[in-house]
């Protein structure tokens, strides 16, 4: 019955604090303590005994009585982490304070007026007693930040007692080292303490008070200012907390330690509760929010690592005040890296684990978190950058996020899932290593809905990038530039491309250059320049082992006759932009190439009707988003300044896309062909190819003229194609005329043995488009990271139906 009786009094307590209309002073302890000290309510009771309307009620009918109830469950906290929680029931009311906090917070950031309650040193309540006037100097937020700072390594409560010994010699929690109480062996602690489910469950409690009072982010609209600073996370992150260190190595620890499959017992998960994955989701998020940085502003964090010693422990760190950034930024020892590589590549294949059994294996939610904790790495770590493509290790990551992205590629819900994935392969694809990773052979077969072949990691990788651009949601078309400029990236280091992929090359490049593509939008043609350039980059440096995409290039060879001789009339760019009016009859797939998809894959399917979706701001243009680099014959890069002028050198497409403003283009849904409904060996249809961007024509802000046609087509980068064809296309008609030949294996035998070697131009520089960081992409990182954040955290429900700024919240 206690439980009950305490939920009763509890609830009593609520109804009493929303009808009081008079204040109710600060020492009236035994109406306070209701809420508190008799009462063991687990987090969903209070999320249900305190309803958000009467949370408002009382905001604006009675502030007073709000901000006495704030500051009295601060100083229950700041009363707990002084004296150590030694006793049972002390620990029951900060977990009742923690719970109440996380419920109130939210409603004291959507109100403007309020939202500097927190960060005032004298709350609207009258204070209790004259012994705290040394507190009165810090705001309540520093006050409920170093609070559970203390908790988070508070003996016997989060983390194991190292005494053995009665309540009388507890530690004094202000003379304890909290980096010897680290919660997980892995960067920079040996020591694996003994689990504890309690434990576990308390720091889970404490971590989730502590996002709620990270997410005020939530409730100011996206700007690309960085005076935008999180103040808790400014504060929290700083000096001023002596828990910075081993509260940092605890969360990464926790999350890269994690298995979830433990010892592999089928089912396991069913039988007996996991405390340790509420935690690592915890962690997890707090870990990123944490590390919300703008590096494209400050001085970068991306510090040499020349630490000596420990993981980290220069005294006076370079680098940014985030202290959270700054470790992350000089974590150097090969061990570490392993350690965190392991960890991360561990859990991201979590879902793709096959197991014969079906849902033997427990599976992970919280990849979206992990997307974004590896980028952070990345980004603010280049040493750990160059150790995860020094080895084949990158593979593991490459994989899941392929999974992902050929999952994800028709959900609505998941564009933002997509934009990471894409960023990440972006980011990595500067580095030259990347593109030599992906000539290992591709053995490990995980379901997924693409064509069987049989080939390298390069070929898995071009597979599903032409499944996403033929048969994706159309939010991901401003993707399209980033895709094919990853495959640009890795070209010339592709030793030899399976026969599928080439001709998914060579598909994109017809569906690409069809007069009503090029015609439809101003930026179209780039598509088809990166894709000249990737043609280019694997015949001028790759030839050798490349027969399949030689044989694919000769055997679509009219695409490029076709673009060489574009009309550039006006009548005729009339009549191209005309074809998308007649409504094209779909093309059948029976003899598509697809083929069959994996065995015990499931096609990728659109959101489910009512998903809750969180809306992004727009991601820069491909011309914000990386900078150029040249690849010298050492294979050093050098960065190239931006152009002046406004021809740009041939193959790069002068940009259209300005202020980071995205492609603005929407599909126009009558008249658009799917890409998907043309296939490999029917495309040669090129009236039929219609597909994405007719925004401009439609809306009459633009229309296609004899120059701008003019001003691109003189730079299509097709010397190379030409003579490879001049030179080859004789050669194989006469072989297949002199032998009778109709067998592709003989034609591919001869081009194997064929070599080009001085008949082509001079090689061009290898240009690589490495990205850049910039507060364009700082912000949708932001807006992505507090979508997911929101959406995960359901129960319970610590953001739902409040006034949030940052982001709409959207039906499918």
């Amino acid at each position: 019955m206690g439980s009950a009786d305490s939920k009763l009094n509890f609830r009593k307590a609520v109804i009493q604090l929303t009808t009081k209309t008079q204040p109710v002073e600060a020492t009236d302890d035994a109406f306070w303590d209701q809420f508190w000290a008799d009462t063991a309510t687990s987090v969903q009771d209070v999320f249900a005994l305190v309803p958000a309307a009467e949370i408002r009620a009382v905001r604006e009918e009675s502030p007073s009585n709000l901000a006495t109830l704030c500051y009295k469950a601060v100083e229950k906290l700041v009363q707990g982490a002084e004296s150590g929680c030694h006793t049972e029931k002390e620990r029951q009311i900060v977990l009742n304070c923690c719970r109440l906090l996380t419920r109130i917070l939210p409603y004291i950031f959507e109100d403007p007026d309020w939202r500097g309650f927190f960060w005032s040193t004298v709350p609207g309540a009258g204070r209790g007693g004259g012994d705290e006037d040394d507190e009165n100097a810090r705001p309540l937020a520093e006050s409920l930040l170093l609070a559970v700072a203390d908790l988070l390594f508070c003996p016997d409560f989060t983390v194991q007692s190292h005494r053995r010994s009665t309540v009388d010699t507890a530690e004094d929690i202000h003379s304890i080292d909290s980096c010897e109480y680290i919660w997980e062996a892995g960067v920079g602690f040996a020591h694996s303490p003994q689990p504890n489910y309690i434990h576990d469950l308390n720091r889970t409690e404490l971590l989730k008070l502590l996002l709620t009072c990270f997410s005020e982010a939530m409730y100011l609209p996206p700007s690309s200012e960085s005076s935008n600073a999180n103040p808790w996370v400014q504060f929290f992150c700083s000096t001023e907390n002596r828990h910075a260190l081993p509260l940092f190595t605890s969360l990464l620890n926790v999350v890269c330690a994690y298995d979830p499959v433990g010892y592999g017992i089928p089912y396991n998960h069913l039988l007996f509760s996991d405390y340790r994955e509420p935690l690592v989701e915890e962690a997890a998020q707090v870990l990123i929010v944490t590390l919300d940085y703008d590096s494209s502003t400050s001085s970068s964090p991306t510090v040499d690592g020349t630490t000596t010693g420990t993981a980290m422990d220069d005294v006076d760190p370079p680098g940014p005040d985030n202290l959270f950034v700054n470790y992350l930024s000089r974590i150097h020892r090969e061990e570490d890296f392993q350690f965190i590589l392991k960890g991360v590549a561990r859990l991201l294949s979590n879902p793709l684990v096959q197991t014969y059994l079906p849902n033997s294996a427990k599976k992970i939610q919280f990849h979206q978190e992990l997307l974004v904790l590896f980028w952070k790495l990345c980004d603010f770590n280049k040493k750990f950058l160059f150790f995860v493509l020094k080895s084949s290790d990158v593979l593991d990551i490459l994989v899941p996020i392929l999974y992902f992205l050929n999952d994800a590629r028709a959900d609505q819900s998941r564009v933002g899932l997509m934009h990471i994935g894409v960023f990440i392969l972006l980011l990595l694809s500067g580095e030259r290593n990347f593109g030599v990773r992906l000539n290992k052979p591709y053995s490990v077969r995980v379901p997924m809905d693409i064509p069987v072949f049989t080939g390298t990691h390069a070929d898995l990788l071009i597979i599903v990038f032409h499944k996403i651009i033929t048969s994706g949601h159309q939010r991901l078309q401003p993707l399209f530039d980033c895709l094919l400029t990853i495959v640009v990236n890795v070209s010339p280091y592709l030793k030899s491309l399976s026969m599928v992929a080439a001709n998914k090359l060579l598909h994109l490049l017809e569906a690409f250059s069809t007069t009503w593509f090029l015609f439809s939008a101003v930026q179209n043609h780039h598509l088809v320049f990166f894709l000249l350039e990737v043609f280019n980059n694997i015949i001028q440096y790759q030839f050798d082992g490349n027969s399949n995409l030689v044989y694919a290039v000769i055997r679509k060879r009219n695409v490029f006759h076709q673009l060489a001789n574009l009309p550039t009339d006006s009548q005729s760019i009339q009549k191209g932009l005309q074809r998308k009016k007649k409504t094209p009859e779909p093309i059948s797939r029976t003899n598509s190439q697809d083929g069959v998809s994996m065995e015990g894959s499931r096609p990728a399917a659109p959101a489910e009707p009512g998903t809750l979706k969180t809306s992004l701001v727009a991601t820069p243009g491909i011309d914000k988003l990386t900078e150029k680099s040249q690849v010298s014959e050492d294979g050093t890069m050098r960065s190239l300044e931006p152009e002046s002028s406004q021809s740009p050198p041939e193959g790069n497409p002068p940009s259209a896309v300005s202020d980071g403003e995205p492609w603005s283009g929407k599909l126009d849904e009558d008249t658009a062909l799917k890409l998907n409904r043309l296939n490999d060996k029917e495309a040669s249809h090129p009236r039929r190819d219609r597909r994405r961007l007719s925004s401009a024509s439609s809306s009459g802000q633009w229309t296609p003229t004899p120059d701008w046609v003019m001003s691109w087509k003189s730079k299509l980068p097709l010397q190379t194609i030409m003579r490879l064809l001049q030179v080859l296309v004789p050669q194989v008609e006469k072989i297949c005329i002199d032998k009778g030949l109709t067998d592709e294996s003989e034609i591919l035998k001869f081009l194997q043995h064929g070599t080009l070697v001085g008949l082509l131009p001079v090689p061009h520089p290898i240009l690589i488009r490495k990205y850049q960081a910039n507060s364009g992409t700082a912000m949708w990182f932001r807006t992505y990271m507090w979508g997911v954040i929101y959406l995960r955290n359901v129960d319970p429900p610590i953001w739902y139906d409040t006034d949030v700024k940052l982001f709409e919240i959207q039906r499918v």
